[in-house]
């Protein structure tokens, strides 16, 4: 009896660990019992449509959750943030950002790769920001994909969400309002589009990210920020 009980349970254990491999392509999954919890943005950021099972994604009905679990949980003293996103949904993206700014907790964020688009919001909506020094941030005006209708309510839309990104932006970062305006209508930066390549220092030297270091430096600023609550 206790060894069918034991198989069962072996079985249980390799069914979870087959279901973290296909859906976060690892088997070490921090439990809720972590002084630091890390919350991963990679790939594109799914909105209301769902994107082809060949994109990779992360999807904002996914992340809100563990982020509310987070702020609940009295063992979680800190959230490591690790983005590597080429954007997406507007809407999703900023519901996640406004979240991670909402929690009352420590967070620091790490850009690796690129936190481009909307993922320029989600990597200064930590309290601190790090990215690493070949990683790029790509500033540009909002893009629309399928049918849009050309009256002048569409370009008003447009203006409008446009400015909840740049106030969410200078909000939360050193950046200016003109800063960020500038940059976004470069010209001669993006092949057939507007806007601006910031690489590692760079982006901080532009006030949008606090420093420039790894996941060394972003978990001893995670440490010392907990050891000041």
């Amino acid at each position: 009896m206790l060894k069918t009980e034991k198989n069962q349970e072996d079985n249980s254990d390799s069914n979870e660990q087959i279901e973290n491999i296909k859906e976060l392509g690892t088997t070490n999954i921090p439990t809720q019992d972590d002084k630091i919890q890390v919350l991963t943005i990679i790939g594109q950021i799914e909105g209301h449509i769902m994107l082809s099972p060949q994109t990779k994604s992360t999807k904002y009905e996914h992340v809100i959750p563990e982020l509310i679990a987070m702020e609940r949980n009295e063992k979680v003293k800190g959230i490591l943030i690790v983005l590597n996103t080429v954007g997406g949904d507007v809407e999703a993206g900023l519901a996640i950002a406004e979240m991670i700014r909402s929690v009352s907790k420590p967070t620091v964020s790490l850009v690796v790769g690129g936190g481009h688009s909307i993922g320029i919001p989600l990597a200064t909506a930590a309290k601190f920001s790090f990215i690493s020094p070949s990683a790029t941030m790509i500033i540009h005006p909002i893009r629309m994909n399928g049918l849009i209708i050309g009256v002048p309510q569409t370009f008003d839309y447009f203006n409008k969400m446009q400015e909840r990104i740049t106030e969410f932006i200078i909000r939360t970062s050193k950046i200016d309002k003109e800063t960020v305006n500038r940059l976004m209508v470069q010209t001669d930066e993006l092949l057939n589009d507007m806007g601006t390549i910031l690489i590692g220092k760079q982006a901080v030297d532009n006030g949008l990210i606090d420093e420039v270091g790894g996941i060394s430096e972003a978990l001893s600023k995670l440490n010392e920020m907990i050891d000041k609550e």
